[in-house]
């Protein structure tokens, strides 16, 4: 995908979302029993970052959402969805 286009829909992404976007990232990661550092650790992140997004003070960007529907085989749209 184009830097400049992906650039463009993550920003759509984060506007439409910010203020509204819950997630079941916790519901999940429990199912797949893993930790908050074993998550973190297959999509390069620190657990840090599991932890904010978890408790929704930061939202993922987009490509790190895709990588979390791609470790639980699932839609982004399961893991995150409007308040």
């Amino acid at each position: 995908m184009d830097f400049k286009i992906h650039y463009l829909i993550l920003i759509i992404f984060r506007i439409i979302t910010e203020a509204r976007m819950k997630n079941k990232l916790k519901v999940y990661r429990a199912m797949h029993d893993m930790t908050q550092e074993d998550l973190a650790n297959k999509v390069k992140v620190s657990r840090q970052t599991i932890n904010a997004i978890e408790k929704g003070k930061y939202l993922p960007s987009l490509p790190l959402a895709f990588k979390f529907a791609k470790i639980f085989k699932i839609n982004i749209e399961e893991i995150f969805y409007e308040n």
